[in-house]
């Protein structure tokens, strides 16, 4: 099974960055398809935690939101919201968080909050939730986004979520000790932050991208690792169990 969409990569690179050994914080959307694909392929033994409070979650169709019932209904337990957050999350037990955005800096730092001016926003984004705890509390921090010059921009219009602040050891100087960001899964590349400066770097390209590409995607000059591979291809299984999942969640959703 050789076709794929740019989406559908994505959404595996970023299942592959899992392990079994991890509890993860997912969030809404894509990084839930991500997780859960993981979850059902090669890391049958990933603790899945989303914000209302569900611990080892185990949903059948991707939830709509945190409140969705499939969430409960599966999970191990539920906690308290100020359980999850006091004892779970600021206590250090969740290795990984897994986060979106609408807009996204090479530090990665990311804005959920508005677009254009605070008091007088072009958008008023849904707000950032959860998010910056996750940001800064989970062990590290693995971000799926697409790809745009509107969502890659060369300076946020509102930080909601702390990536690397302004790079280097800013985000220790803030007193912040976990790792943050430590990879950006998008529909054409993953990247990873550069060891010193923590900007973002062009790492691995996925099959068929180019580096115009990806110049052609980003609101600043990106920088590429001097040695580059190749994403490897979803599998076939890794499509069949994804394209599964995707046409349970839209025939529960749509009441067919």
């Amino acid at each position: 099974m050789s076709d794929f969409t740019p989406t559908e990569m994505m959404t595996v690179a970023a299942a592959r960055a899992l392990s079994s050994k991890d509890v993860c914080f997912v969030g809404i959307g894509a990084p839930s398809a991500a997780c859960n694909l993981a979850r059902l392929t090669h890391a049958p033994g990933i603790t899945l935690i989303y914000e209302s409070g569900t611990i080892g979650t185990a949903p059948d169709v991707l939830p709509l939101s945190i409140g969705d019932g499939e969430l409960c209904d599966t999970a191990l337990t539920t906690v308290s919201v100020p359980e999850m957050f006091r004892y779970w999350l600021q206590g250090g037990r969740i290795t990984v968080g897994f986060l979106g955005g609408a807009q996204l800096d090479r530090f990665g730092n990311i804005n959920t909050t508005v677009v254009g001016g605070y008091e007088t926003p072009k958008v008023r984004l849904p707000g950032g939730g959860g998010a910056p705890e996750i940001a800064i509390s989970c062990g590290e921090i693995f971000i799926t986004m697409k790809q745009s010059r509107r969502g890659f921009v060369e300076k946020l219009d509102f930080i909601t979520s702390l990536g690397h602040g302004t790079g280097g050891r800013d985000r220790a100087e803030h007193g912040v000790h976990t790792k943050g960001p430590t990879r950006l899964i998008t529909d054409l590349a993953i990247w990873q932050p550069d060891p010193e400066t923590k900007e973002f770097t062009v790492t691995s390209l996925h099959p068929g991208v180019t580096k115009a590409q990806i110049m052609d995607t980003v609101g600043w000059a990106p920088k590429f690792a001097e040695t580059m591979a190749e994403t490897p291809a979803p599998t076939t299984e890794e499509l069949l169990v994804l394209r599964d999942l995707h046409a349970r969640t839209k025939a529960a959703h749509e009441g067919a």
